[in-house]
């Protein structure tokens, strides 16, 4: 606000000082010479971002400046001189009207863009820092410019089954994409604490979804949940999660499954998730972020790296970084990254009770 401020200021001294030149160019020129029409300038200037009453300021110094150069000119009074100050005159009041309307305009759009940032932050809601036993950090980019969201989701939610999380990418950009990954979200938080197997679960949400989608439209979703020791996970079509331990291992799915709208067949996925690992969930905007010669952002030593970074938060900003510098900080698509570990706090290290010998 303070800057804006600033801003302003200066453009109305930029305004003023303009109609003051020329008046004082018209004064020191011949007599052959009058500027008094360019007074215009200011008006104009000002209208192009103050708001109408900086603008009729403006307006009225110009129509000061226009009478008072009668004099040097020699043409005080006459009607030459009225009719260049009142075509000043007029031009001003234009100008106040056109600053009045830009004013009034900008007012709408900026309550528009709060109401819709109000709803984005409705829609993809932040994950807790601690929820469930498990610590997180997330990050989102929209490929869309002034947007904090796109067609890539993600939420988490702790249900009677234990803490879940979907992660997911509606195929497209855009609005449709937005109110696409807006009815997975929906979907999943009707669902979720209804539906005992995370297979299930990822037919439900086909099933609620598929009507909604185009011939050729789909969702990629990976479905995690959190149990003591382990993870479960069932993938239709999504990147897999990256396990970060000893060493860095992208847990691929052992049957790969269609996405949402494609008839998927899901397969439940059990990994291990000790107390000194992090799991990266993470959308493809990470794995096909190019850089300005098209080689594609690799998942190497440098992100095992920083993804080991002390504190979840500057780990996933860590990534973010090198991403942006791969990418000469130019997203083509939106990227969603959730990063988590169990919580120092909370034994997650214990042996699981359910097939704990299928967990890679």
């Amino acid at each position: 606000m303070r800057s804006q401020m600033h801003s302003d200021r200066a453009w109305l001294w930029l305004a003023l000082t303009a109609d003051t030149a020329i008046a004082a160019a018209d004064a020191a020129l011949t007599n052959n010479v009058i500027f008094i029409g360019l007074l215009i300038v200011g008006p104009l200037l000002a209208s192009a971002r103050l708001k109408s009453a900086a603008t009729a300021l403006v307006g009225g110094y110009a129509v000061l400046l226009g009478l008072a150069l009668g004099v040097p000119d020699h043409i005080f009074g006459s009607h030459d001189h009225l009719l260049r100050c009142l075509i000043v005159a007029v031009g001003g009041a234009f100008a106040t009207l056109t600053a009045y309307i830009r004013t009034n305009r900008e007012d709408a759009l900026t309550h528009m863009t709060h109401v819709a940032e109000v709803a984005q932050q409705a829609l993809l809601r932040p994950i807790p820092p601690d929820i469930g036993g498990l610590a997180f950090a997330h990050r989102y980019r929209s490929a869309a410019r002034k947007a904090q969201i796109g067609g890539d989701l993600y939420d988490v939610a702790l249900t009677p089954h234990g803490l879940r999380l979907i992660i997911g990418d509606v195929k497209g950009k855009g609005l449709p994409a937005i109110q696409q990954a807006a009815a997975v979200l929906r979907c999943f938080r009707e669902t979720v604490f209804t539906t005992a197997a995370l297979t299930h679960l990822a037919k439900e949400l086909d099933a609620r979804i598929a009507p909604e989608l185009a011939a050729e439209d789909f969702v990629t979703v990976l479905l995690a949940e959190f149990i003591p020791g382990h993870v479960r996970l069932v993938n239709c079509g999504h990147p897999p999660p990256l396990r970060i331990g000893s060493h860095t291992q992208l847990l691929d799915a052992p049957q790969p499954s269609p996405p949402l709208g494609l008839d998927p067949e899901p397969v439940l996925q059990y990994a291990h998730l000790t107390a000194g690992e992090r799991l990266l969930f993470f959308t493809d905007g990470l794995i096909e972020a190019k850089d300005p010669y098209g080689a594609m952002f690799p998942l190497d030593e440098r992100v095992s790296a920083i993804l080991r970074t002390p504190f979840l938060d500057e780990a996933l900003q860590g990534l973010l970084d090198l991403v942006l510098t791969h990418t000469h900080g130019h997203f083509h698509d939106d990227l969603a990254m959730v990063l988590c570990q169990p919580s120092p706090a909370t034994s997650h290290d214990q042996p699981s009770d359910r097939h704990p010998e299928r967990a890679p």
